[in-house]
């Protein structure tokens, strides 16, 4: 018998075992880390640091590659909330004793220096790069003596660190009075160090155990005052103002643009005193139902639209079909209806020309949008500047200094963040300025009149959850932005578009006339909201007939008081049905006046009907360390690093 197979399996056993104890050596294998990370402050007599930075690394090719990335901090929020921004030059960088190729980037918190260079790719083994600079305003000032508070690691490595030591040089003739040191992860209090002095003088601090990842050590000395520069009243200013330049343009820029808004209101935009409103049984001689919306109101919208429509209907000369699915569809029904004024012919004229129907529908988007802006386009020539003014050449100047505000922020921050979030937020702020608009209009309705309309609650309610998350989203970007700016720059913005939304209505004003027939308007809806019980008070009111309901439809509607015009008139209809006259509007086709009652249809003229036209009218497709308070990764300092 050969003896071959035995000797294969032995053989291919002991191949396999040299493998894997070969690869259990292999220093191919190991983590890459930090071997060894030494920090060399000299705190100089002018307050500046120079510091010297002998980090020791593995390298196995996975994370570092071309070398390793040093990150540090520039940039801090001080405890008031203010930018302090400290100085960094770089003086040196070195691997292996040997000047080494490096670029700095500027990042929002600080400088991101990249060692080595993108064609070159590091063999695996040990490396020691030299990181040499300059840097100032690190230091505190307190009653009794400076301080130095120093984050020498960083607490934002990717690697651990075997071992650390910081050793701190003060400037000649210094006393150290008091030290500390922290290890651990940012916030954390560990006391894994040992504290020496060397040949030199220098306070020396060990760290006595491995650092894990996003751990660091943090020192703190302290020494009597007057030995380091303190910078004084004058430099300080001149600092704070270098540093929140984009806070003080913001601010400025904000505090002009509210002046300014409140001084034009002031002077124009103040609405005559109101006369004494009684209740008047007919609408201002010679205005439409839309002329009576677009008049209080002072600008046009969907429901005035609705109301011109209606009444073109009521005064015969259209018929509004209801399908069952929701949809509605106009027919010319008396070319030659009396009664109509400019707006209401032209709109009639564009909504048909020498069609006999139109479905309301975004296909027929076109000769609706027409037919909108005509009736726009009259009413503004009718109204505007003669019964009020909207005064929007100084509405123009405020946008555009809150304009100018925005863009000298940008240029005193002048990054692609920046740039990118303000952009996006006041797209998403206009959005929400719409939303919340349409949310407080929408609970106006609901609680208008003399009770709660439910219907309406549901509507309210729904248009509340749906603005919520945009809502929501505004708040994180307002918080975005003051990560990347600053807390005063996300007020201005947010009081910016809040003062540009506010003072778009503000600086509405009604003039004289206006007022006039402005009280006039509310003493009509008065009449038409009045609830049953209290109508008894008014004076010789006009007999209830379907007749005056139709009249008037189409003005409560254009007032938003459809709902409780309608419910006068619910016995009075029922009425003439009971004596087999069954009553329904000759210019309705449909299923909405049998079914929802006479509250429930006007209340679908005022909702459904009047977004249905809206919605024709749009195109398809168009939102202190020293003294035991510090913490590892406190003080001045810091950043960390990777590979790449």
């Amino acid at each position: 018998m050969s003896k071959f197979p035995l000797k294969r399996p032995v053989a291919l056993i002991i191949f396999w075992g040299l493998s894997f104890l070969a690869g259990g050596v292999n220093p191919a294998l190991a983590d890459e880390r930090l071997l060894s990370f030494i920090s060399e402050v000299v705190v100089h007599p002018d307050a500046s640091l120079t510091v010297t930075e002998t980090i020791k690394v593995r390298v196995e090719g996975r994370t570092i590659k071309r070398g390793i990335v040093r990150e540090f901090p520039t940039t801090y929020r001080d405890r008031f909330g203010t930018t302090v921004r400290v100085g960094f030059e770089l003086l040196e960088v070195l691997r292996d004793q040997v000047s080494e190729v490096y670029r700095v980037e500027s990042t929002l918190k600080g400088k991101k220096i990249y060692l080595g260079q993108k064609e070159v790719f590091l063999r695996p083994g040990i490396y020691t790069y030299t990181i040499r600079y300059r840097t100032d305003r690190q230091l505190g000032y307190f009653k009794d003596y400076d301080e130095l508070y120093w984050n020498a690691t960083g607490n934002d490595w990717t690697f651990p660190i075997d071992w650390a030591q910081c050793r701190v040089e003060l400037p000649p003739g210094a006393q150290v009075l008091k030290t500390s040191a922290y290890t651990g992860p940012f916030g954390a209090k560990g006391r894994d160090y040992r504290e020496t002095r060397d040949s030199r003088g220098r306070v020396v601090f060990t760290t006595t155990r491995p650092l894990g990842v996003r751990e660091g050590l943090t020192v703190a000395v302290a020494w009597p005052k007057g030995l380091v520069a303190e910078p004084g009243p004058q430099q300080k200013f001149h600092w704070f103002f270098r540093d929140n330049l984009a806070t003080v343009v913001a601010l400025f820029g904000l505090v002009l643009t509210l002046a300014y808004f409140l001084v034009v209101w002031y002077r124009v935009g103040r609405d005559p005193k109101p006369g004494t409103i009684i209740p008047l049984f007919s609408p201002p001689k010679g205005f439409s139902p839309a002329g009576v919306r677009y008049l209080r109101r002072m600008g046009f919208d969907r429901k005035a639209f609705a109301a011109a429509v209606v009444d073109l209907a009521v005064k015969g000369y259209l018929t509004i079909k209801e399908d069952d699915d929701g949809s509605y569809e106009l027919r010319r029904r008396n070319p030659e209806a009396q009664g109509l004024d400019m707006g209401e012919w032209r709109l009639a004229h564009h909504l048909f020309d020498s069609q006999e129907r139109i479905s309301l529908k975004e296909e027929n988007h076109l000769r609706i949008n027409a037919a909108r802006q005509a009736l726009k386009e009259s009413l503004d020539k009718e109204l505007n500047q003669v019964y009020f003014t909207t005064n929007r050449s100084y509405f123009l100047v405020g946008a555009a200094l809150s304009l100018l505000t925005l863009g000298a922020i940008i240029l005193t921050t002048p990054t692609a963040d920046v740039l990118l979030a303000l952009f996006w937020l006041s797209i998403w702020s206009i959005g929400c300025c719409f939303l919340a608009v349409m949310v407080f209009q929408k609970w106006q309705s609901a609680f208008g009149g003399h009770r709660l309309k439910l219907g309406k609650t549901f509507g309210a309610l729904a248009l509340t959850l749906f603005a919520l998350p945009f809502l929501v989203g505004e708040v994180f970007g307002l918080g975005y932005f003051t990560l990347k700016v600053s807390a005063p720059a996300a007020v201005t913005f947010a009081g910016l578009v809040l003062a540009n939304g506010l003072f778009y209505h503000l600086l509405k004003a009604p003039t004289l006339a206006g007022r006039q027939i402005m009280d006039q308007v509310e003493g009509f809806r008065m009449y038409l909201a009045v609830a049953e019980q209290e109508r008894l008070n008014l004076l010789n009111p006009p007999e209830k007939t379907p007749e005056l309901f139709e009249k008037y439809l189409p003005y409560a509607l254009a007032l938003d008081v459809e709902v409780e015009w309608s419910e006068q008139f619910a016995e009075v209809l029922a009425q003439v049905q009971v004596e087999g006259q069954p009553y329904a509007p000759s210019w309705y086709q449909g299923t909405s006046w049998q079914r929802l009652g006479t509250a429930g249809f006007a209340d679908s003229l005022g909702s459904s009907f009047a977004s249905a036209i809206a919605a024709s009218a749009s195109a398809p497709g168009s939102v202190s360390g020293s003294s035991g308070g510090g913490f590892s990764g406190g003080g001045g300092g810091g950043g960390g690093g990777s590979g790449w």
